[in-house]
């Protein structure tokens, strides 16, 4: 079986990649590489996938790695000319779009991004999965579609009308323009919404990375909402198990579906959405206490008030991903910030 992940020099798609070539999968990886945080991690996560740096210069110029069955392409997922070159050569069974631009705070001072990359460049996937005619199409949707929506835990059930990010906006919009392809076309696609994502590898603009690197660092660290916040944070190891079961289980219609009583999450159509994860809300402060207590230090604190485009709690509901799939995330954040630490220190070669 031949997978395309997109995004692959990034903090899911690593993982993801280098779960699926251990499980004897033929993987194809493109990413554009670009520069929204430091590209070194970039190139590191590429290097532990057995790609050198030195031989990634050209777009749709195919990198052989030392896996006898991953290869790396440097490619826009905007480029529709190449991406459609890519689909007709390599003839892939599944694709698992990884590739977008994340950061919801970065959606309000450079919203070109989002819809170039989020929306056009999914736009341009989708179309070659038409055309090529995937078994299933993955693709990464987001907890921040929620919005404003309060009521706990977040369900796929739930209405995602009142966005409040143009993030969310991007990957909502995904979830609608993939049901109208699995409608017209019968393209089976699912959207995973992930929660809080974090552990080794992670990208920098994310909480768990800037919290340790400040506190090794004597910096102050920015704790919005005066610590009043939750997060549903979800370890990698659990987001990529997650994925590779959906992977090989494609969306199918939900005979039950009643249109007079439409269900958000299922369709007449092959068509599905999961929320992933950890179905344990942690409070900011007791994550923070972690870090300190596995540091051995404790931080200094910036308490502020919460940002535009922040949400005081999620919570995932993971009942249909248990039903379907008997599975349900469930590593402790004691386990995982430990382990992200130990990545950490390694990587950036720090004495504990």
């Amino acid at each position: 079986m031949k997978i395309l992940i997109t995004g692959t020099a990034g903090f899911i798609g690593f993982h993801l990649a280098k779960k699926l070539i251990t499980e004897g999968y033929d993987i194809v990886g493109i990413d554009n590489i670009n520069d929204y945080y430091d590209v070194n991690i970039k190139y590191g996560r590429l290097s532990e996938l057995g790609i050198n740096k030195t031989n990634i210069k050209y777009n749709n110029k195919i990198v052989s790695s030392k896996h006898t069955n991953f290869k790396f392409i440097k490619l826009d997922i905007t480029d529709k000319e190449n991406i459609n070159i890519v689909f007709s050569k390599e003839k892939f069974d599944i694709v698992c779009n990884l590739a977008a631009q994340a950061g919801v705070r970065c959606s309000m001072t450079n919203p070109e991004a989002y819809i170039s990359s989020n929306i056009s460049g999914f736009f341009t996937i989708l179309e070659s999965c038409k055309n090529f005619n995937i078994k299933h199409l993955v693709y990464a949707s987001s907890s921040s579609v929620y919005g404003l929506n309060k009521s706990m835990p977040f369900s796929c059930e739930h209405g995602t009308d009142h966005q409040i990010s143009l993030y969310g906006v991007s990957k909502r919009t995904n979830e609608l323009m993939s049901h109208s392809y699995s409608h017209l076309y019968g393209t089976p696609t699912t959207g995973l919404r992930f929660f809080t994502v974090y552990g080794p590898w992670g990208r920098p603009d994310m909480a768990l990375f800037l919290f340790t690197d400040a506190i090794y660092n004597n910096k102050a660290i920015d704790v919005y909402n005066y610590g009043n916040m939750q997060r549903d944070f979800t370890y990698i190891d659990d987001i990529v198990k997650g994925i590779s079961k959906v992977l090989r289980k494609p969306a199918l219609p939900d005979k039950n579906w009643n249109p007079k009583n439409p269900s958000p999450d299922s369709s007449t159509a092959p068509f599905k959405i999961y929320n992933i994860g950890n179905n344990n809300p942690v409070m900011l402060m007791d994550f923070i206490n972690e870090i300190e207590n596995k540091i051995g230090k404790k931080a200094i604190k910036n308490m502020l008030p919460i940002q535009a485009g922040d949400v005081q709690k999620t919570y995932a509901d993971v009942d249909n991903l248990v039903e379907d799939f008997a599975y349900k995330p469930n590593t402790s954040i004691k386990t995982g910030i430990s382990n992200f630490i130990d990545w950490y220190t390694e990587f950036y070669k720090i004495n504990k």
